[in-house]
């Protein structure tokens, strides 16, 4: 968990984890499922992020990767 590829990892995951997030909200809205304007997605979207680094962060175990079974490589 304390290495830079662990953290670049979770960084990557976090991110991607608020894309899908912010998207899922503002298509909600589009079909009217659910209504969630910019501030709303935006707070949903950094709500998810914050969610998938406690994740990593806990499942982490020591390991270098951010999941339970994942294990960061590094280019040689």
């Amino acid at each position: 968990m304390w290495t830079v590829a662990f953290w670049r990892s979770t960084a990557e995951r976090a991110v991607r984890t608020a894309a899908q997030a912010l998207v899922a909200a503002l298509g909600l809205d589009e079909v009217g499922v659910l209504h969630a304007d910019w501030g709303d997605g935006l707070s949903l979207a950094g709500g998810a992020a914050l969610l998938a680094v406690l994740t990593a962060v806990a499942t982490s175990g020591g390991a270098e990767g951010p999941g339970i079974t994942e294990t960061v490589r590094r280019r040689p």
